[in-house]
C-alpha cells in the first residue's frame, strides 16, 4: 500500500492545555498510518497528565491503532471526547477496551472532569 495515500486517509492534530494533551483524530487509522497518532499518544510524554481524544471524526480504527490509543492508559487517564462513532464504540466493546477509557461529551469537559481510578 502507498504510505502517502494511507496518511491522506487520516489526520491527527494536537494541542496542550496545561498538563492535558488534546488529540483530534479524523479519518481511518490502521497499521499503515499510525505514525502521527503514535507520536501524539506517546506514553512517555513529559508533563502530560491526561490525554483527551476527540474521536468524533474517526471512521475506522484497526487493532494497531487501538493499541496506540491504549498505551498511555496504562498509567494515566485517556478520555474519549465527543460522540464516539458506532464502529469505534463496537470495537471498544468487543475488545473490552471500553473499560480503559473515560468518556466525556466534549473536549472541554474531558479536560477538566474528574476521572475515577481504574479498577485493577
Amino acid at each position: 500500500m502507498d504510505t502517502h495515500n494511507a496518511e491522506a486517509r487520516s489526520s491527527v492534530e494536537t494541542r496542550s492545555e496545561g498538563d492535558v494533551r488534546i488529540v483530534v483524530m479524523a479519518g481511518e487509522f490502521d497499521m499503515d498510518n499510525v505514525a502521527g497518532l503514535r507520536t501524539a499518544m506517546d506514553p512517555a510524554a513529559a508533563g502530560v497528565a491526561r490525554f483527551v481524544l476527540d474521536v468524533a471524526g474517526v471512521t475506522f480504527v484497526d487493532s494497531t491503532a487501538l493499541s496506540v490509543m491504549l498505551q498511555p492508559a496504562l498509567d494515566r487517564p485517556v478520555v474519549l471526547a465527543g460522540t464516539v462513532p458506532s464502529r469505534l464504540a463496537r470495537l471498544l466493546e468487543l475488545t473490552g477496551a471500553d473499560l480503559a477509557f473515560a468518556t466525556a461529551p466534549s473536549v472541554a469537559e474531558g479536560t477538566v472532569m474528574t476521572v475515577p481510578p481504574r479498577e485493577g
